[in-house]
C-alpha cells in the first residue's frame, strides 16, 4: 500500500505544485493521476520515490515512511517508466531489461533469464530481440521495452509518467491493452500519470483529479463519470461522459447468446421455419467445433441453397475483453450491424446488438440525471 498524507511541495521560487495531498493506493491497485498541465500530478507521483523531495507530509509504503530509507534501495524497489521511454542507447534491449538487477548484482544467468522472461510478456521475441540496440526499434518496441524494464527487478510498485504518450494512437491503444492484460497477471500497485481522459477511464481503478495542485476527486471511473464532484470536474470529464462511460464495460460483461445458432449441416427449411415462428430476422452459424462462420438473415434463406452458400462472411469480430466503446465503433463496419464476440480461437461466446448498447446508454443518463436533479449537463 501507498499512503500520502497532507503532502506538500513548495518549490524555491514559492510555486505550491502539491497542496495538502491526503490519498492511499492499495495494494495491487492501478491509481491514476490525472489533470491538465501543471496540475502537480507528476510531483506527486516523483515524491513516492523521492526523486523531487518533500516540502511537508509523510508518504508511507507498506506502512513505512520512506524518508527512512535509502533513496537508493527505495528507488530499486521500484518500477519506473517514462513518457520518452529514456532507454540507455549504449545498451542492448538485454541490457536495459537487466539495469536494476545488475544494480541488485543478480547473477548473470538470473539476468539473462529474466530480461527473455519480460519479452515474451510485452510481446517480443527473445531470440530476436535481446541483443538489438533501441536505435534498431520502432517507437512501440521501445515502449514495450521500457515497460519490460520497470519490471526487471519484480518490484511492487510501478510508477509510470506517460508512458504511452509519445507513440502513435493504434499503437498507444494497443500498448494499453497489452499491459492490462499484463497487470492482470502480475498485480502490481501503479501509480500512473496521464492528462487523457480515456485512458485515464480504460486503465485505472481509481482516479485522482487534480487541479492547481490540489485533490478535486479521488473515486473509481464510475463514479468519476456519474457523480462529477464540481463543475470543474464535470467540464473535465467532458460533456460526453455517458459515451465515455462504455469505457466501463467490456464486451464479455454485456455480451448476449445468440437468438439462433445454426450449424452448416442444418436442415434450411427447418431453419426458416424457426427464424419465421419467433420472428427473427437474423441467425448464427456455427461450424461443428461452435467456430463462427457468418450471418444468416430470413432473405438468405429464401433460395433454398445450404447455409454456407447463402451466409454473410463476418467483416469483422471482436474479442470479450474488447471495451465497449471500441466495440460499438467495430459495429458499424459489421456486415448487419451486430457484432459477433470470439475467442482466440474463433469460437462463438456471444453477439453484441445495438440494442444493448442503447440499454446500458440509457442506464448511465438515468444516473446521471438522478444525480444532477434530473437534468443532463
Amino acid at each position: 500500500m501507498i499512503k500520502l498524507k497532507h503532502v506538500t511541495k513548495i518549490y524555491p521560487d514559492g510555486t505550491e505544485a502539491v497542496k495538502d495531498l491526503s490519498l492511499e493506493i492499495n495494494k495491487g491497485e492501478f491509481c491514476i493521476f490525472l489533470g491538465p498541465s501543471g496540475c502537480g500530478k507528476t510531483t506527486s507521483m516523483k515524491m513516492i520515490n523521492r526523486l523531487i523531495p518533500l516540502t511537508s507530509g509523510k508518504i508511507y509504503i507498506d506502512d513505512v515512511d520512506i524518508m527512512k530509507l535509502n533513496p537508493n534501495e527505495l528507488r530499486r524497489g521500484i518500477g519506473y517508466a517514462i513518457q520518452n521511454i529514456g532507454l540507455f542507447p549504449h545498451l542492448t534491449v538485454e541490457e536495459n531489461i537487466a539495469t536494476v538487477p545488475m544494480l541488485k548484482k543478480w547473477p548473470k544467468a538470473k539476468q539473462h533469464d529474466r530480461a527473455a522472461e519480460l519479452l515474451e510478456l510485452v510481446g517480443m521475441e527473445p531470440a530476436t530481440f535481446l541483443d538489438r540496440y533501441p536505435s534498431e526499434l520502432s517507437g512501440g518496441q521501445q515502449q514495450r521495452v521500457g515497460v519490460a524494464r520497470c519490471l526487471g527487478a519484480d518490484p511492487p510498485i510501478l510508477l509510470m509518467d506517460e508512458p504511452f504518450g509519445a507513440i502513435d494512437p493504434i499503437t498507444r491503444n494497443k500498448l494499453q491493452e497489452e499491459f492490462l492484460k499484463i497487470q492482470s497477471k502480475i498485480k502490481k500497485t501503479i501509480a500512473f500519470v496521464t492528462h487523457d481522459i480515456n485512458e485515464a477511464i480504460k486503465m485505472g481503478d481509481k482516479i485522482a483529479l487534480l487541479r492547481e495542485g490540489e485533490l478535486v476527486q479521488y473515486s473509481d471511473p464510475a463514479t468519476l463519470l456519474n457523480s462529477p464532484k464540481d463543475e470543474f470536474v464535470r467540464n473535465f470529464v467532458g460533456a460526453d461522459r455517458v459515451l465515455k462511460s462504455l469505457r466501463l464495460y467490456r464486451a464479455k460483461d454485456i455480451m448476449k447468446d445468440p437468438p439462433l445458432k445454426v450449424k452448416e449441416g442444418d436442415n434450411v427449411a427447418k431453419v426458416k421455419q424457426h427464424m419465421e415462428k419467433e420472428m427473427l430476422k437474423w441467425a448464427m452459424l456455427v461450424d461443428e467445433k461452435n467456430r463462427f462462420l457468418g450471418w444468416i438473415t430470413h432473405e438468405d434463406l429464401m433460395s433454398g441453397k445450404p447455409l454456407r452458400e447463402v451466409m454473410v462472411p463476418p467483416a469483422i469480430t471482436t474479442a470479450p475483453e474488447t471495451p465497449l466503446n471500441e466495440a460499438l465503433s467495430m459495429m458499424f463496419n459489421s456486415a448487419i450491424g451486430n457484432l459477433a464476440v470470439v475467442d482466440d480461437y474463433g469460437k462463438l461466446l456471444g453477439v453484441l446488438t445495438f440494442e444493448i448498447i442503447r440499454t446500458i446508454l440509457a442506464q448511465s443518463e438515468s444516473k446521471n440525471k438522478n444525480k444532477s436533479g434530473g437534468q443532463v449537463r
